[in-house]
């Protein structure tokens, strides 16, 4: 093949990836079908009878994890900002304890505002952020198997880092967790934000990758949480207590 011809196919090929990476979705069919809700979110087991416990609004919190793309063609992808705006939880300031959880299946992918908060340049396609979600759903986390991540957190010494017990894809690892909180004017509520680095290799999940690598996402992901809390807020209406 002349080596202008051979040129002018590994660019199509280029850009053929840089549109569909990370590739085209697949029958919505193949997706995890959605759950019908569970029961009411049961009280942990650490809730004490006349301890004043306050329950996290989803309207009003988000947690974000951003990914970023890695490999020898990383440029041609692109990386990705996922959010949830389904938290569901209890706080309980006097004891120090929080316990929240959320769906993956209910998770966002590529909000634009999101993208544009953490400094995201490029602009994926519309059908590159439906194959984004069904690989992460179907091909990495396995969410029909594992659809909730739980949180549990406690107050040690320290009012500025929590001892976090995250449990993602059926695998719990305790890591520190440096919070802000800044109490509510009326004394009624808190907001608690934060942020840190995970491996996705820590809960045993396999980084996306594909072209043995050349183009993949990076093992590392960035958490990001602003959480609110209000003693007028109603109890969530879904979800299984991790029971911790």
């Amino acid at each position: 093949m002349p080596h202008a011809h051979r040129r002018t196919l590994l660019a199509c090929t280029c850009a053929l990836l840089a549109a569909c990476t990370p590739f085209a979705p697949p029958p919505a069919a193949t997706l995890p079908a959605a759950q019908a809700p569970a029961p009411v979110m049961q009280a942990p087991l650490w809730q004490q009878p006349g301890v004043r416990v306050l329950h996290i609004g989803p309207q009003e919190s988000l947690l974000t994890i951003t990914v970023r793309r890695g490999g020898a063609l990383a440029r041609l992808g692109h990386d990705h900002v996922i959010a949830s705006r389904t938290l569901q939880g209890v706080v309980a300031p006097a004891l120090g304890r929080a316990q929240f959880q959320f769906r993956l299946d209910e998770m966002s992918v590529d909000e634009e505002s999101l993208r544009q908060a953490a400094g995201l340049t490029t602009t994926p396609s519309a059908d590159a952020i439906a194959g984004t979600r069904h690989n992460m759903l179907v091909r990495v986390l396995d969410a029909g198997r594992y659809p909730w991540v739980s949180i549990v957190a406690r107050r040690t010494g320290n009012n500025e880092v929590l001892d976090a017990e995250i449990t993602l894809h059926g695998v719990t690892r305790t890591v520190q967790l440096p919070v802000r909180i800044e109490q509510a004017a009326d004394g009624r509520g808190l907001q608690a934000s934060g942020s840190l680095l995970l491996k996705q290799s820590d809960f045993g999940i396999v980084p996306f990758a594909i072209l043995g690598g050349a183009m993949a996402v990076q093992d590392q992901m960035e958490l990001a949480f602003r959480i609110t809390a209000r003693q007028d807020f109603s109890a969530p209406g879904s979800g299984a207590s991790p029971g911790r």
